[in-house]
């Protein structure tokens, strides 16, 4: 259950990384160790797992670095959340994949604390919340709220409506979901994008 979790959480950080940055402009421009950290962490996914992971341990130090100097920046929170996810993902279960788990729910909720309209920290509360058993915590009703206020302050953005076609496919909304779906299609700029195949795979799916 716990490796299932831990994959989940860390594909969504990996997506969340792959589209524009969706920080809101409520919380101000990233402090320059925040950002870097955030580039990193995008950078990761284009790389080698050898290189992913020097990538991520520096973009983890950086966003660490950037929530010590200044605990209310809310792009630092966001970047150890981001960075943390992803080197979960490369270092698999762990004895200390709990601790860590719960350190990233504390970083996307600190981040939403600090700029509630952070539709990336909105889309990674969602993921943890979908994906991790009931019994850690995890809220599938909650997940969907959130993706759809993250859908009402971006109506565009991939990440949330992939999301959110995946969570009304699991609970078996068939109709809605497949229509969240050829949204995330109608737009997506190419039809190669990593989006655009996973919300055809999804309307496979559906039509099977």
């Amino acid at each position: 259950m716990l490796r299932a979790f831990l994959w989940c959480a860390a594909a969504l950080a990996t997506s969340i990384a792959l589209g524009p940055p969706a920080v809101s402009a409520d919380a101000g421009v990233p402090s320059p160790t925040a950002a870097a950290a955030l580039s990193l962490c995008r950078a990761a996914d284009a790389a080698s797992e050898a290189e992913q992971r020097r990538l991520l341990e520096r973009g983890l130090q950086l966003a660490e670095e950037a929530v010590a100097a200044d605990d209310a920046d809310a792009a630092g929170h966001f970047g150890v959340f981001c960075n943390l996810g992803k080197r979960m993902r490369l270092d698999g279960v762990r004895v200390a994949s709990l601790f860590s788990l719960r350190r990233l729910r504390h970083e996307v909720d600190r981040a939403l604390e600090l700029d509630p309209r952070n539709v990336d920290a909105l889309v990674g509360k969602a993921a943890l919340l979908a994906h991790e058993p009931r019994v850690l915590g995890g809220d599938r009703d909650e997940g969907e709220a959130l993706l759809r206020r993250a859908l009402d302050l971006a109506p565009n953005y991939s990440e949330a409506r992939l999301g959110l076609a995946q969570l009304l496919a699991a609970r078996g909304a068939t109709e809605s979901a497949a229509a969240e779906a050829r949204r995330v299609l109608a737009n997506e700029g190419s039809p190669d994008s990593g989006r655009a195949r996973e919300a055809r795979r999804l309307l496979e799916r559906l039509n099977d």
